[in-house]
């Protein structure tokens, strides 16, 4: 059974920073690439990042390139977001999803096409 466990999410400061992890186990990690995605209050889920199976390519949303990095560790089955200079625009659940790729290139697919999702984790920026 595969399970994707999210955590660092809470609650901070515009300008500040957080580091989301995602924890994946049952599953052959390398053999996936991984994105986040974030749905704001009331809205639909949207494509933060993603990065492909070894980590040497990623792809980011405009609204986040440049404050954004997504990371991964294949040896603890984890990606990483880190966030910084956050904006109350950040504000949403953020998701890790899986989608099983042995491509070089970081996935661009719709929400639809991953494998598996962790069950969220709150961002919330707000002074």
């Amino acid at each position: 059974q595969v399970v994707l466990v999210e955590s660092g999410g809470g609650l901070v400061e515009p300008g500040g920073s957080l580091r989301l992890s995602c924890v994946a186990s049952g599953m052959t990690f390398s053999d996936y690439a991984m994105g986040w995605w974030r749905q704001p209050p009331g809205k639909e889920r949207d494509f933060v990042a993603s990065i492909n199976w070894s980590g040497h390519d990623t792809y980011y949303s405009n609204s986040v390139k440049g404050r954004f990095t997504i990371s991964r560790d294949n040896d603890k089955n984890t990606v990483y977001l880190q966030m910084n200079n956050l904006e109350p625009l950040d504000t949403a659940v953020y998701y890790c999803g899986a989608i099983k790729s042995a491509s070089q290139y970081p996935p661009r697919a719709p929400d639809h096409e991953y494998n598996y999702w962790g069950q969220g984790a709150q961002v919330t920026v707000s002074s």
